[in-house]
C-alpha cells in the first residue's frame, strides 16, 4: 500500500470517528432526571450532573467543629495519621491548657435543629459547634452518641432552618451513582460522586453496621456527612475509609440512613439505644463446616458457644447449632444475626429455627437487652514508650466490672499504638502470650522487644476480646 493510499484512509477513518463521535449524546440531565435515564436498559446512559443537588441540598449540610482540651502529657514526633475516622487520642483536660478541635460534618433532618454526624466526631468533646452554608454559627448540645453505630445526634437553638430529604437505603443498587457532601480538611460544602460498590458490607469491630460501599471520594472532616442518590436524598452516612496512609483510596463506607434515623429517634426519645441480646458467640460458617454439619448450603451462624444462664442458654440453644433463622429473619451469614437480634425489642418471645444434629428444629427465647459497652477508665500515666501507650494498673472495682484477673489499663494511644487500632480503655489482657498481671510486666515484655518487631498484644473492649498486632517503632 503506497503512503499517499495510507494517508487516505486514515483520513476516512478519522472522518468516521468523527461522524460516530457526533451522534453520542452528551446531554446532561439534572440529578432528578438522570436516575430514570440511567435504570433504561439498553439505552444511552448520560453522564449525571450535580450542580441541581448541591444547589438544593447542599445548605442543609453543615461544619461540625468539636473542641477538646489537650492532654498535659509528653508527646512522641509527628507520626502519620492513623486510618480515617479513627477518634482523636485526646486525654484528660489540663488544667488552663490549650484546646484541640476536630472537624467533621453533618446533616440538618428536622428545620427546628437536629442534626445527624458521627458519634467519633464529637467524642469526648467540651464544646461543639455548627457552621451553615450561609455562615450562621451555632453552639450545639449533643443530645446523644451511640459507639457501637457512630451516630450521634445535635440540637442548635433555631428554628425553619433547610433539612434533607431521608431516602430508603434498602433501594440502593450496586453499580448507581451517589454523590457525598462534606468538609474533607475543613473546605466546607465540598461534593464528590462515585458509585455504589458494595452493600451489606461488614467491617472489624462493627457488628451492627451494614456498611454501604462506594468509591466516592471521602477525606478526614467528611466523617458525618450526607451520602445522596440521584434523587438527591440521603441513602447514608459517611462514616469510614479503607486507607493505608490516611487519605482517601477509593473504599469509603456509609451508615445507611434508616440505621442511622432509628439510632437519632431512640436518642431523641430516651437518650440511648435499646438492643436486644441472646448471649451467644458466633462465628463465620466455612463450606467445610456446613458439610460436616450435613447442611446442603452454606448459610446460618455458627455458634461457638453460650453464654451460661443467658437468653440463650435458658432457650435450650447449643454449642455447635447452626442459626438458620430468627424471628422470621432468614440469616444467610455469621454477620446478619447480631443485627437482626440488636433489632429486636429486650423481653420479646421469639421464634429461631437452628440446624443440630442433621436436622431444623425450633426454639424459642426471650431476647435479652445489650447493655452498654464497659470501658474502664481513671486518671492516664504519663509516659507511652515505644508503643505510644500510656497503661496504668486496674483496681479491684474496675476488675470486677469488667469480670478479668489481670490486665493493665490503655490510658492514652499514640503513635504505632494508634495506628494499629488500639483505643483508650482498652485492656492488655496479655503480650505474645503472656498473661500480664502490672504496669511493670508489661514494659518489661515490651522494652525486650527490638525496634521493628511485631508484638501480638490481646485485648479485652468491652464484652470482646481480640488480638492486635502492633509494630514497636
Amino acid at each position: 500500500m503506497t503512503r499517499k493510499a495510507r494517508v487516505v484512509l486514515f483520513g476516512a477513518a478519522i472522518v468516521s470517528l468523527l461522524a460516530a463521535y457526533s451522534r453520542i449524546d452528551f446531554s446532561f440531565s439534572t440529578y432528578a432526571q438522570a436516575a430514570p435515564a440511567a435504570a433504561a436498559a439498553g439505552s444511552a446512559q448520560a453522564v449525571p450532573d450535580f450542580s441541581a443537588l448541591v444547589e438544593k441540598e447542599g445548605p442543609a449540610v453543615v461544619n461540625v467543629t468539636a473542641k477538646r482540651a489537650i492532654t498535659a502529657v509528653k508527646r512522641s514526633a509527628p507520626q502519620a495519621p492513623p486510618p480515617f475516622p479513627a477518634p482523636l487520642p485526646f486525654g484528660q483536660p489540663a488544667p488552663n491548657g490549650p484546646q484541640q478541635m476536630a472537624q467533621g460534618s453533618g446533616f440538618i433532618i428536622k428545620p427546628d435543629g437536629y442534626i445527624l454526624t458521627n458519634a467519633h466526631v464529637v467524642a469526648g468533646s467540651d464544646e461543639v459547634s455548627v457552621k451553615l452554608v450561609d455562615k450562621r454559627e451555632f453552639k450545639a448540645k449533643v443530645v446523644g452518641a451511640d459507639p457501637r453505630t457512630d451516630v450521634a445526634l445535635l440540637k442548635v437553638d433555631a428554628q425553619d432552618l433547610p433539612t434533607v430529604r431521608i431516602g430508603d437505603a434498602s433501594r440502593v443498587k450496586v453499580g448507581q451513582w451517589v454523590a457525598a457532601i462534606g468538609s474533607p480538611f475543613g473546605l466546607e460544602n465540598t461534593i464528590t460522586a462515585g458509585i455504589v460498590s458494595a452493600k451489606g458490607r461488614a467491617l472489624p469491630d462493627e457488628t451492627y453496621v451494614p456498611f454501604i460501599q462506594t468509591d466516592t471520594a471521602v477525606n478526614p472532616g467528611s466523617s458525618g456527612g450526607p451520602l445522596f442518590d440521584l434523587d438527591g436524598e440521603v441513602i447514608g452516612i459517611n462514616s469510614q475509609i479503607y486507607s493505608r496512609t490516611g487519605g482517601y483510596m477509593g473504599l469509603s463506607f456509609a451508615i445507611p440512613i434508616d440505621i442511622a434515623m432509628d439510632v437519632a429517634s431512640q436518642l431523641q426519645t430516651q437518650g440511648k439505644v435499646t438492643r436486644g441480646r441472646i448471649g451467644v458467640q458466633i462465628q463465620e460458617l466455612s463450606a467445610e463446616l456446613a458439610k460436616s454439619f450435613g447442611l446442603s448450603e452454606t448459610r446460618g451462624a455458627l455458634v461457638a458457644s453460650v453464654e451460661r444462664d443467658g437468653p440463650a442458654d435458658k432457650a435450650g440453644f447449643k454449642t455447635g447449632d447452626v442459626i438458620l433463622e430468627f424471628d422470621g429473619k432468614s440469616v444467610s451469614d455469621s454477620h446478619q444475626l447480631p443485627l437482626i437480634v440488636a433489632a429486636v425489642k429486650p423481653g420479646r418471645d421469639v421464634e429461631a429455627r437452628v440446624w443440630r444434629e442433621g436436622k431444623e428444629q425450633a426454639l424459642r427465647v426471650t431476647v435479652g437487652e445489650l447493655q452498654s459497652e464497659k470501658v474502664a477508665s481513671g486518671a492516664r500515666t504519663q509516659e507511652r514508650g515505644p508503643l505510644g501507650l500510656a497503661v496504668q494498673e486496674l483496681t479491684p472495682e474496675q476488675r470486677r466490672e469488667l469480670d478479668i484477673k489481670g490486665g493493665v489499663l490503655i490510658g492514652g494511644v499514640d503513635g504505632p499504638a494508634a495506628r494499629a487500632g488500639l483505643r483508650e480503655g482498652d485492656v492488655v489482657i496479655a503480650v505474645n502470650g503472656e498473661q500480664i498481671e502490672s504496669v511493670t510486666q508489661f514494659k518489661s515484655l515490651v522494652d525486650k522487644v527490638p525496634e521493628g518487631k511485631p508484638l501480638a498484644l490481646l485485648i479485652q473492649r468491652g464484652e470482646m476480646r481480640l488480638y492486635v498486632p502492633v509494630t514497636v517503632g
